[in-house]
């Protein structure tokens, strides 16, 4: 049964799936810079036979593994390869050798399961119908995402998929298990980016100046007071700043205060008018205290 045969690649290809993972997670990359894993993939492909294309938006990659009758169906597995631009502090044999870059959201096990995929689907196609396009995606973690432009590049075409499968760890789910949910699942994510223009000037002198850090405080207050008292409580929303960046000093104040932060929610109308109240709110509040956003 092809159960069984895969179920036995599986256990067959498991340690070199670790390896590969390993080794993906030593070498992590940016978005949109992925040139090394880009390459890596490829020689895995090649060296299994799997005809692919290479170049999509520089570094994505797609493959193609038909079965009996190709043009039956076709089926999209999509795995994303960039990691972020954290400093790795884990003790392991194949922590980040750059530092500053970790692959701390799971794309080298992504990545490294689609390899794997890619080896099982080709050991095993005269044994089930159709075609699987295999698509290694850069660029998930910066706008505009690698996915809109891949497909906008021709990815998703000659031949077009039906379906699409994108995975992604969980690490509160128990190994081995796989879990699916119906309806929407993911969120949508915007991000906000901030200028606050004051009036810099000493801070024993206050009266002065228009302070941007006293006024970017409040921006993220009232904020987080407009999401819990305007967002539906039964759609999912996260409003969070993860950025504050500002030139002055213990007794200076600054001209300026940069914010940014990430919108996340699960409804495309209520989204739109987040947009529309944050972008209104942050002016207003700049306005009342005489600075400008």
């Amino acid at each position: 049964m092809l159960k069984a045969k895969i179920h036995d690649l599986s256990n067959q290809f498991l340690p070199e799936a670790i390896g590969i993972r390993r080794h993906l997670h030593a070498h992590p990359e940016l978005s949109f810079v992925e040139y090394e894993t880009s390459a890596f993939v490829s020689r895995k492909l090649t060296e299994w036979g799997i005809e692919h294309r290479k170049g999509y938006v520089e570094t994505g990659i797609v493959a193609h593994i038909y079965g009996k009758d190709p043009g039956s169906k076709i089926t999209a597995l999509r795995a994303d390869m960039d990691a972020l631009p954290i400093l790795e502090a884990n003790a392991i044999d194949y922590k980040s050798t750059y530092p500053g870059v970790m692959h701390a959201c799971g794309h080298d096990v992504h990545t490294a399961s689609l390899l794997g995929a890619a080896w099982i689907l080709e050991q095993t196609k005269e044994e089930w119908h159709g075609t699987m396009k295999l698509i290694f995606q850069p660029g998930e973690e910066k706008l505009p995402g690698g996915a809109s432009l891949m497909i906008k590049e021709g990815a998703l075409e000659n031949p077009r998929p039906t379906t699409i499968i994108g995975q992604h760890v969980y690490p509160e789910l128990p190994a081995g298990k796989v879990g699916f949910k119906q309806g929407i699942y993911m969120a949508s994510a915007d991000e906000i980016r901030v200028t606050i223009q004051g009036k810099g000037g000493h801070a024993a002198m206050p009266h002065l100046n228009i302070d941007p850090i006293i006024i970017t405080a409040q921006i993220l207050m009232g904020l987080q007071q407009l999401v819990s008292r305007r967002a539906n409580p039964g759609i999912p929303t996260v409003l969070s700043f993860g950025k504050i960046e500002g030139l002055g000093a213990t007794n200076i104040i600054p001209d300026q205060v940069k914010l940014e932060g990430t919108l996340r929610t699960f409804d495309e109308e209520w989204r739109m008018q987040a947009h529309r109240w944050i972008s209104e709110f942050i002016h207003q509040s700049c306005k009342a205290n005489g600075a400008t956003c």
